[in-house]
Parts: structure tokens; sequence; C-alpha cells
């Protein structure tokens, strides 16, 4: 490995002539920087994280907030990981995973650590009690995410409101006029996770603008759940003629389901997923589907820490537009 006594040598200078060189801490001559700067490209030399960090107050390293619970769909997170630290090291970044259940004090102790240039947090809630916590550290912040209130944090996410709207829309526009939602775990209500609670939200307002029928339940992720969660809504829809499925994790048990009923998508019942397209198109029907865009959502929310990084002080917010792929899962109503 190519020391920074190895480029002293090549280029001729003391090892603390390099450190100032590449700290910017001394005023050094033009003339040596180049040669510096030449030995250095010459040597692939690329200094150690922890001797740039105490040169430069930076680590460049993100954290990434993002709690793996057992109402989560891990498959679906990690396209967010992969897409924020894909991004990041485009930006000479790596990150720090953190998938415990990180709350105020955790925040801190992550912050207050020195081990972070920035963080990134997921999984926001809408009376989200991380925020305050959050709104004081010297580290930019960026949630991916839309609280109820964000103290001045920088936010982007789907929105997920017209979501629900552009789903009910394409359903209805189909002649369906009782519409069941199949939501995200009970757990994920409970604690107001912002996507869940935004898309409902959503939901309910467009069936009233529609004049249609919306019945609403929670969905644990088995078989079982999603069996008594369909039970429940054709108890209050006698006439249940398609789902939209804010539940990526029963998509595949939703099939299984139908079939045991004798029922067939999209002839006996519609389907409008809100899911990445791998999850809707590895259904045994293609899905009609709202894409969640892990990858851009992932690009953007490194873009506005790195503006941030960069200077930038003023908090921004970006809910990107929704988009519908039409597939092969709607249809009009069996009695239409």
């Amino acid at each position: 490995m190519v020391s920074i006594s190895d480029v002293a040598r090549a280029a001729g200078v003391s090892p603390s002539t390099v450190s100032y060189v590449l700290s910017g801490k001394r005023p050094i001559s033009p003339a040596t920087s180049v040669r510096v700067a030449e030995a250095i490209e010459r040597l692939g030399y690329r200094p150690h994280a922890g001797a740039r960090a105490l040169a430069s107050s930076r680590t460049n390293v993100l954290a990434l907030v993002a709690p793996l619970r057992v109402d989560v769909v891990v498959p679906v997170i990690m396209q967010f990981v992969t897409s924020i630290v894909t991004c990041a090291r485009e930006h000479d970044h790596d990150v720090l995973l953190l998938t415990h259940d990180e709350g105020p004090a955790g925040i801190d102790r992550v912050a207050s650590s020195a081990m972070v240039d920035a963080l990134v947090v997921m999984d926001v809630a809408d009376e989200d009690p991380r925020i305050p916590a959050l709104a004081t550290l010297r580290q930019p912040v960026v949630l991916i995410g839309f609280p109820h209130h964000s103290a001045g944090l920088s936010c982007v996410d789907l929105d997920f409101r017209a979501a629900a709207r552009l789903a009910v829309d394409h359903l209805a526009e189909h002649g369906h006029r009782q519409i069941g939602l199949i939501g995200a775990p009970a757990a994920v209500y409970e604690r107001g996770t912002s996507y869940a609670t935004r898309l409902l939200d959503g939901g309910r307002r467009a069936a009233q603008e529609r004049r249609v029928e919306l019945a609403w339940r929670p969905c644990e992720p088995t078989y079982e759940g999603l069996v008594r969660c369909l039970d429940q809504l054709e108890s209050e829809l006698t006439e249940l003629t398609a789902v939209v499925v804010n539940n990526e994790a029963v998509l595949g048990a939703l099939f299984s389901v139908l079939q045991a009923r004798g029922q067939r998508v999209p002839d006996h019942l519609s389907i409008v997923a809100v899911c990445p397209p791998d999850v809707a198109l590895g259904q045994p029907v293609p899905l009609t589907s709202i894409d969640i865009p892990a990858h851009a959502l992932g690009a953007i929310a490194v873009e506005l820490v790195m503006n941030q990084l960069a200077g930038q002080r003023d908090p921004e917010t970006r809910l990107l537009a929704p988009k519908l792929t039409e597939r092969g899962s709607c249809g009009t109503p069996p009695h239409v």
C-alpha cells in the first residue's frame, strides 16, 4: 500500500508538506503542490479515511437510518439502500447502515460521535419523535418520508396521496364502484408511518370525489392475515370487484387465496398494486401498478445531502409524481 512517505519521497518533499497540500492548512507554493499532486496520481495514493477526516473535519461517510422491523418488506428497503450506496460512492462517500430502531438518543449518539458527515433517515412517521433531535444536529439531515412537521429538514418521497388518487381514478374509470384497500400491517398505522397514512387519506378523498365506496383494512404479511383482510373487506363491500394493494408482502399470496376461492384476475377481481416494477412483473398475472421509485428517491436524497454539504442552507421538499403502468390485472367488473 502506498504511504504518505512514499509520496513525499517521489515528490522530493517532507511528509508534512504532503499533508499540508492535502489538508490546505498551510500555504504551499504552486510548484510544490503540482509535484505532490503528480506523485499522488502516479503512485495511486489514497489518503487514509481517518487521516482525511482529521485533516478536513469530514469523514466522507453518510449514515442511513433504515430500521428493519418485522413489518417492513426487506427487498424493497434494500432497493433504497442499494441506490443510496451507489449514489454516495459517486460522490466519494461510504454509507453506514443503521438498521436498529434508533430513537432520539440513538440519533444523538451517532451524530455526536463524529462518525458521519450527514444522515438520511427512512421509515418516517407523521409525528416522528426523532424530528426534534434531528433538527438540532450540526450534520445535514434528509428524510425519505413526509412528516406533519419537518422542523426545517429536507424531505423527499413519492406523493402517496396522489398515488392513491391515481389508483382509485383508474379503477373507477373501468367501472368499479366498490374498491377495497389492502393496507400495510397494523403496526405501520399505529406508528403513523407517513407513506401509509398519506396513501389511505388520498384514497378516501378520491373515493369521495368519485362517488365510489372504499373500504380499508390493515393486513398482516401472512396467508392467514390476507384471508382475514379479504373477508373483512367483502363483509363491508358486498359487491367488491377491485382492490388497491399497498402491501408488497402479500401480493403472491393474493393469487393463491383467489385461486382457492375460484376467482381469477381480472375476470373476478381487478388489482392495482403500489410496488416496484419487478414485484408487479413477478406475479402470475403482471400487475397494473404504481411504481415505488426507490432508485430515484435514493438518488435525490443523496443529492440533497451533497447540496447541504456544499453549503446550501435552505431545506428542500420534493414529492415525486406517481406514474401508473397498465398491465394485465385490471378489467371491467363482472356485472358490467
